[in-house]
């Protein structure tokens, strides 16, 4: 399998020094991801922060925050081995990573507070758990595992209780990432021979490949949210047509879209879709 590939604008590489697993069983992606979050309650760490992952203090990689400016770092892990892939729950309170440690003698998703305090491993699995990332209400987180085999797609209750498996195609199932409502998830596979980019429901069902194309496509994410466009169809859904096509809310009054001419017409009806 092709190695990951990483966004320029969100992630950086770093190389691996020391650690206290063998580095040969650590997650494949061993880049330190950069997320932005929102200002935090000014008990945890107030202002616009970036959580990242470093080797800099020579233990193996270490999960950070940062000023979005690049100023006062701080280090939230201490565990020598490999702790990284950081990724903030939507109210900014906790982190989920994927920590590689001598102690848990496989690499597991952990949560932790946004102050690095309180640590807890929620896999205690000698399978090699990865790329955990929370769901928009922060209830569940779903991540990468190979307990089963392969690496697939798993969704468990935030304190790690009740995994369900998610995707059962026997590939290469990777990078689960949420929509904003938390209905689908959309993830990067190989299962059709190159890597392609899949979304399917947040249960598992109807997975469909978005990409199909030769070329190797991967690392997807939402936009934050969509823009709402007005669409005309037959009110048996038929013959859909976009009518506007721009970046601002399209509604009508009350919020309504409102199907132009004649008010007697009972063939069509023009709804007002969230385009991402």
């Amino acid at each position: 399998m092709r190695p990951l590939q990483v966004s320029r604008l969100l992630l950086i590489g770093i190389a691996v020094s020391a650690g206290c697993t063998d580095p040969s069983t650590w997650p494949r992606d061993l880049h330190a991801s950069l997320v932005a979050v929102p200002a935090l309650d000014a008990a945890v760490l107030a202002g616009q922060l970036l959580a990242f992952a470093s080797d800099r203090d020579g233990t193996g990689f270490q999960v950070f925050v940062m000023q979005a400016n690049g100023t006062k770092p701080m280090q939230l892990t201490a565990v020598p081995g490999y702790n990284a892939r950081p990724n903030w729950s939507h109210d900014g309170r906790r982190i989920t990573f994927t920590a590689c440690r001598a102690t848990d003698l496989s690499c597991d998703i952990y949560v932790m507070n946004a102050d690095g305090s309180a640590p807890i491993n929620v896999t205690h699995n000698l399978a090699t758990e990865q790329m955990s990332v929370w769901s928009p209400g922060d209830r569940q987180i779903a991540f990468v595992s190979d307990r089963d085999g392969s690496p697939q797609i798993y969704v468990m209750n935030a304190d790690g209780s009740n995994p369900v498996r998610l995707t059962f195609d026997g590939a290469v199932d990777l990078l689960p990432t949420w929509s904003p409502d938390g209905s689908r998830i959309a993830f990067e596979t190989n299962r059709d021979g190159n890597s392609e980019v899949y979304v399917m429901n947040a249960d598992g069902s109807n997975p469909l490949n978005l990409t199909q194309n030769p070329a190797a496509d991967g690392n997807p994410a939402w936009s934050p949210r969509g823009n709402g466009e007005i669409y005309m169809m037959n009110v048996d859904g038929s013959h859909q047509t976009r009518l506007t096509d721009n970046r601002r809310r399209n509604t009508t009054r009350r919020g309504r879209p409102r199907v132009p001419g004649s008010r007697s017409s009972a063939t069509a009806m023009a709804i007002s879709r969230s385009t991402s």
